[in-house]
């Protein structure tokens, strides 16, 4: 009886101490959450990177460190469509250029591309898929705006759509060389 007795008092002894030790583990995991959703932001990253993917980053990171993340960049990227210095925002996507056309491996010609930053109108419209429209709408957004810090920000444009910005991301860049 002393026996089962004994097993009994340890079984409880030994639960109670499970709990305490669950109810600290949760305590430190919930603060580690709470304190990574106020510090943490989470962007996107596509195209000319080893590993495309959603990352969680820093609040403060720039767009070299989600690129560096995401294992770097990979030969055929274009570094005039980028700004590595771009601060990044929480649910931001960034999409990372050619430079080379993907569709033709022995392709030695670069993609010919127009500066969204510095083109005019006229210049823009060589771009398949950008009008007299779009492109008026380019240049007077960038005159009220400032300079394009993302590529993506022409989806801010009026007329431009997730579905024209598809069309014309392979061809845009944000300076010249």
């Amino acid at each position: 009886i002393a026996v089962l007795v004994g097993t009994i008092a340890m079984i409880v002894v030994f639960q109670l101490i499970d709990m305490n030790n669950q109810n600290s583990l949760f305590n430190q995991m919930t603060t580690l959450v709470s304190d990574e959703a106020t510090t943490s932001i989470s962007a996107s990253i596509s195209g000319q990177v080893t590993r495309p993917g959603t990352y969680l980053l820093d609040s403060n990171a720039t767009l070299g460190d989600l690129i560096e993340v995401a294992y770097g960049v990979n030969t055929n990227v274009d570094e005039l469509a980028y700004d590595t210095s771009y601060l990044v925002q929480d649910g931001y996507s960034f999409y990372i250029a050619p430079k080379y056309d993907e569709n033709d491996v022995c392709s030695l010609e670069e993609i010919v591309k127009v500066n969204i930053n510095e083109d005019d109108a006229e210049q823009l419209q060589t771009v398949a898929h950008i009008g007299t429209t779009i492109a008026k709408a380019i240049v007077s957004y960038r005159e009220a705006n400032g300079p394009f810090g993302r590529i993506e920000e022409l989806k801010d444009v009026n007329g431009i759509g997730n579905a024209t910005f598809e069309k014309v991301k392979n061809y845009v860049r944000l300076r010249n060389a």
